[in-house]
């Protein structure tokens, strides 16, 4: 075990204690001892058609078999065309052009250097500032974590590319709403109007593009009220400025919705996705954008096998991840995996609240679609313990669910059952009132 050093784990804990999976069936992880886990967290919020899906796995082998890969620069295949169209079918009416890469970290950065490209192309070269928010979660490059707004992923790193921060739009500890809150919540009435102060402080000449996720889902599920998306697209549309929207886990979905922007009726100018868009089962990542901006690099002029964009990676549009794209996507579509999520959301939710009064440690929750946040008030000194404790008592009682910061989060798959969503909210209820 020495070997491997793990990403955000506690390694010396993990390797004093290890936690193995070894297979995965449908709705379950299968532990060393042949335990069957409920994912509660749909993986890392990538596996919400549930594991092992034949149709999937067919497509893997099929590819792997016939074009394992094939280069990514100056040649094509034919998938990553096919792939692009049927993303592009799923995207709010604009958004029609598809640059692929490996992840969700390599979309992020994708988005930013394309905006900055964008305006350099434009004649507006000190267009270079991006605006991120607090607790956003943007990967781990240094574009996303400059852009992001967890602490904990930035302060070991130093200086990155500059960036300022929106207030989050978290809720004040006890507010437990359900949904999105209403838009004449008190805390709520100034959240997106501080972008006008940012603007005037740094001037919109300076300011590329802001990059949110509709709702944070690492921070813990913090969605924004009512009408807050749509006053930052109007504010961006006023001082020309590009929207992005980090869709990474809202995407393909969580929310009920192909998108978080179809969901709460806001269209970005760029969108980012990954993890759901091929089930997790293969990396795959990518930048969604309006016709103008490729437009724009495609006007730059020069010779025609001249670059308009000088960025991409060894796997973008990898073959065998877009077959796995393909099959995700047509399974999304034949399961009529969003209307049950549209349909699972209330029982979810009413669930999730339910555990309210389950432990006085229990500060928050928040909700949305198939994804739940909970916030614990810290033990005095250590401000991370109880969502680790609660993370590993319920892994023992058979159910994996995240830990991050101060919180616990859920996302269960889009498969579950009624049933299931009942026995995961109530061993998190029994190890809330296990908690000292």
């Amino acid at each position: 075990m020495a070997a491997h050093w793990m990403p955000f784990t506690g390694n010396r804990q993990f390797k004093a204690d290890p936690r193995w999976v070894v297979a995965a069936d449908g709705a379950y992880l299968i532990d060393a001892d042949g335990r069957r886990v409920f994912d509660g967290l749909s993986g890392l919020w990538c596996t919400g058609l549930g594991h092992g899906r034949r149709e999937i796995v067919q497509a893997v082998q099929r590819q792997v078999a016939t074009l394992d890969y094939a280069p990514a620069f100056q040649f094509g295949h034919p998938l990553s065309f096919e792939l692009a169209n049927r993303i592009v079918e799923r995207m709010p009416a604009g958004l029609n052009r598809v640059f692929f890469t490996g992840s969700g970290s390599e979309a992020a950065d994708t988005a930013l250097k394309i905006a900055r490209a964008y305006w350099r192309a434009r004649g507006q070269a000190s267009k270079t500032r991006f605006i991120g928010r607090v607790k956003g979660y943007h990967g781990v490059n240094f574009g996303g974590i400059s852009v992001g707004g967890i602490v904990g992923n930035r302060k070991l790193f130093g200086q990155a590319v500059e960036a300022d921060h929106l207030p989050h739009t978290q809720p004040p500890a006890g507010s437990f709403y359900r949904g999105q809150p209403p838009a004449d919540a008190p805390y709520a009435q100034t959240l997106a109007e501080q972008l006008l102060d940012l603007i005037a402080l740094h001037d919109a000449s300076t300011i590329a593009a802001v990059i949110v996720e509709p709702f944070s889902g690492s921070a813990g599920v913090v969605v924004p009220p009512v009408g807050y998306l749509q006053r930052l697209r109007d504010i961006c549309t006023q001082h020309d400025i590009l929207l992005i929207f980090d869709e990474v886990i809202t995407g393909f979905g969580r929310c009920g919705a192909w998108t978080a922007a179809e969901a709460f009726g806001v269209v970005p100018d760029v969108l980012n996705f990954a993890k759901q868009v091929t089930n997790g089962v293969q990396p795959l990542g990518g930048v969604v954008v309006r016709q103008d901006i490729y437009d724009t690099f495609m006007a730059a002029g020069g010779p025609e096998y001249a670059l308009e964009l000088p960025h991409g990676y060894t796997y973008s549009a990898h073959p065998v991840a877009c077959a796995a794209g393909l099959a995700a996507l047509h399974l999304l579509q034949h399961d009529e995996a969003l209307a049950r999520v549209r349909a699972l959301a209330p029982v979810f939710e009413a669930k999730v609240h339910a555990l309210r009064g389950a432990s006085p440690h229990v500060t928050d929750i928040r909700n949305y679609g198939l994804a739940a946040g909970l916030t614990l008030a810290p033990v005095p000194g250590e401000p991370l313990k109880r969502p680790f404790e609660v993370a590993m008592r319920m892994w023992a009682k058979g159910f994996y669910v995240r830990y991050g910061g101060d919180t616990v989060q859920l996302a269960p798959p889009f498969i579950s059952t009624e049933a299931q969503i009942d026995d995961l909210c109530d061993a998190l209820g029994q190890t809330l009132r296990e908690l000292t």
